[in-house]
């Protein structure tokens, strides 16, 4: 039991707030358990409803969670803080962050006016020519393009719909294990996550048969580069997932193609199976620059509308002068040359780890983007022994909801020759490992 941190209040409203305070403020951390509901009752001098009804709000907003005899604790992401990694350690190869290599970004230059004058920007909130141009970027992938809009990024884009089209309680079939920052938003919002297994293909389909049979209002998956386990879907899987999902043709699909141009592997993407509710999603932040807050979407005439009604009502427009720059970036041949080298570099980096791994003995996956993920049985036992030698990869707790447990190993700047040692290591921590911990 969490001792170190007082609970306070005097009513249900208090004492959830006493609780998220504590957690916010690192008094309270995951895995916590908060006194029983008497036991707190009986010290705070109120009803056990009253601080039944506080854990049951706390429970509802995805801040603790109640494991039946075990009680209630803090949940592994409170939605009070989202699902930050550890810092770095000093003195070790940061292998966890998810960036691209910057030695494949380009130069970034603004354009040299920073106003383009009198123009409404709410009557003419995107530039016709980056509209032309991502129209152009997605159209040969086999994205219907009719209607296009922009976001600050695929996170805000998402979010943006999500909250328009569901209500709280209402549930989202995700990936399993899945990006870390969608599965706290989708939290966040009130909504409920429902794990859909992931395999080399990506989403699988008898998953996601469950999943929408269940009542999901909303599928988010990644079509390729999938994050944390590389999968990609195949033309064969594609035509799966479009059969699941024409049997509720009411569900929202949100596609995220956040890699696309360094994925390295072909879009077969779920927009092109005639489905109702559809959203394609691609953001630049991979292979133009991570402070580029772009993203471009490609939606049916439904979505697109309730997404920019909203948008109109909130921050109105995506600023024409990050427009401006991207487009400059995107209509650059020396910047498109670039990214198709960081494309080949990636593939080329993560199949140098997965066959040295692989050459250990060691499982790992990852056939596409810029992660490989590799199954463990003790996460915390991987990641401080490979600290040990000198290297820094991420747990994979913050990626997972029912999955079982694995570490993501980010590839974009770790060359071939790298691999080679970190491969190596990693066999001897998991040796170490089983002499440790039985596995």
């Amino acid at each position: 039991m969490a001792t170190q941190y007082g609970i306070a209040g005097t009513t249900a409203k208090g004492i959830a707030a006493s609780v998220e305070r504590g957690v916010a403020e690192g008094a309270l951390n995951p895995g916590d358990a908060l006194p029983p509901v008497r036991r707190l009752a009986d010290g705070l001098g109120v009803s056990a409803g009253t601080v039944a009804t506080a854990y049951q709000e706390l429970r509802r907003r995805g801040i603790v969670v109640t494991r039946g005899r075990g009680g209630t604790v803090v949940a592994a992401a409170p939605t009070v803080a989202s699902r930050r990694p550890p810092k770095v350690p000093p003195g070790v190869r940061d292998l966890a962050g998810g960036h691209p290599d910057p030695a494949f970004l380009p130069r970034l230059v603004p354009p040299s006016r920073l106003s383009p004058g009198a123009r409404s920007h709410r009557g003419t909130p995107r530039l016709a020519q980056l509209e032309e141009a991502v129209r152009a970027w997605m159209a040969p992938d086999g994205v219907p393009t009719e209607g296009v809009t922009f976001a600050h990024g695929a996170l805000d884009l998402i979010g943006r719909l999500l909250s328009v089209e569901l209500r709280p309680g209402d549930a989202v079939a995700m990936e399993d294990p899945g990006y870390h920052h969608l599965l706290d938003l989708v939290t966040a919002l009130d909504l409920r996550t429902v794990p859909v297994a992931v395999d080399d293909e990506g989403i699988r389909p008898d998953a996601l048969r469950a999943a929408v049979r269940a009542g999901v209002r909303a599928v988010v998956c990644s079509p390729r580069a999938q994050n944390p386990y590389g999968g990609c879907f195949s033309a064969e899987r594609r035509d799966a997932l479009v059969a699941v999902l024409r049997e509720r043709p009411e569900v929202l699909v949100v596609e995220n193609d956040h890699a696309s141009a360094v994925a390295g592997a072909p879009l077969h993407t779920l927009t092109s199976g005639g489905l109702a509710r559809w959203v394609h999603v691609r953001t630049v932040s991979k292979f133009l620059g991570t402070d580029l807050r772009w993203a471009a979407a490609a939606c049916d005439p439904t979505t697109l509308a309730r997404h920019d009604g909203r948008l109109l009502l909130t921050s109105g427009w995506v600023s024409h002068l990050l427009q401006e720059t991207v487009h400059g970036l995107l209509a650059d041949e020396a910047t498109r040359a670039s990214v198709a080298r960081a494309g080949e570099s990636y593939a080329r980096r993560r199949s140098a780890l997965v066959g040295e791994l692989a050459r250990h003995g060691v499982e790992a996956r990852g056939v596409s983007g810029m992660n490989v993920w590799v199954p463990v049985r003790d996460e915390s036992a991987v990641v401080n022994g490979l600290r040990s030698h000198g290297w820094w990869v991420a747990a994979g707790a913050r990626f997972r909801l029912a999955s079982g447990p694995g570490v993501r190993i980010s590839v974009a700047d770790l060359e071939p020759a790298d691999a080679v040692r970190l491969a190596s290591d990693f066999a001897a921590v998991l040796g170490e490992s089983e002499a440790t911990y039985g596995g």
